[in-house]
């Protein structure tokens, strides 16, 4: 409250919150509606299918065990069902006895393939000679000469003879055999005979590129 003067039975005080006389519009006074939900929906909005959850149900007191028990495959309402299978047994044992005699591989049957049979007609047989080394793919060639074995034969032996020159010696030259300065003896780097100093290039100082030379 402010200590200011009293304006009749009512003293002039800083508002404790807005006043909607300060404001040309109705301002936060009107709200539209939201557009998602079920309730307070927009009229003006279409409405997509909802759909609602139910709650819980409360627990019971009659409730089976569960996966708690496994029951085989096999168990069905009407009892126990087995695929048709034939049993499997132990083997009978048998007595036998043994009476001494010849074994069977003591006994040998005539031969029946080849030209000397016992009681079977022979068919035609062909002889089989080895096989030659002349003439046969297993024949070592390396042994046989070549073309690179015989010599060969000079053109001029079986054709008219070609042109042939004559080569002689190199002759002697005439004249002053005095000895004489070669390409080799002169160097053409040494000008120090004849003048000061060789040639050489000159490095001066780094001008400013601001200043004319």
């Amino acid at each position: 409250m402010s200590g200011g003067p009293w304006v009749g039975t009512w003293r002039p005080h800083r508002p404790r919150g807005l006043i909607s006389a300060q404001f040309t519009s109705p301002g936060p006074k009107y709200t539209i509606p939201g557009t998602t939900g079920y309730l307070a929906h927009d009229p003006t909005k279409a409405k997509a299918p909802a759909y609602t959850f139910r709650g819980a149900r409360p627990p019971t007191t009659d409730c089976s065990p569960g996966p708690r028990y496994f029951v085989p495959p096999s168990i069905t309402r009407n009892g126990k069902y087995v695929a048709p299978a034939q049993p499997i047994c132990g083997r009978h044992t048998t007595k036998t006895e043994v009476t001494p005699g010849p074994r069977p591989n003591s006994y040998t049957l005539p031969r029946l393939v080849g030209p000397n049979t016992v009681y079977t007609h022979a068919s035609p047989c062909y002889s089989m000679a080895g096989r030659s080394k002349q003439g046969s793919f297993a024949e070592d060639l390396s042994k046989t000469p070549g073309p690179a074995a015989f010599p060969k034969v000079d053109v001029n032996v079986y054709r008219k003879r070609a042109p042939m020159y004559s080569m002689a010696t190199k002759s002697c030259l005439t004249g002053d055999k005095t000895a004489r300065p070669g390409p080799a003896d002169y160097c053409l780097g040494k000008v120090t005979l004849n003048k000061p100093q060789a040639p050489a290039p000159t490095f001066g100082l780094r001008h400013s590129l601001y200043k004319l030379p």
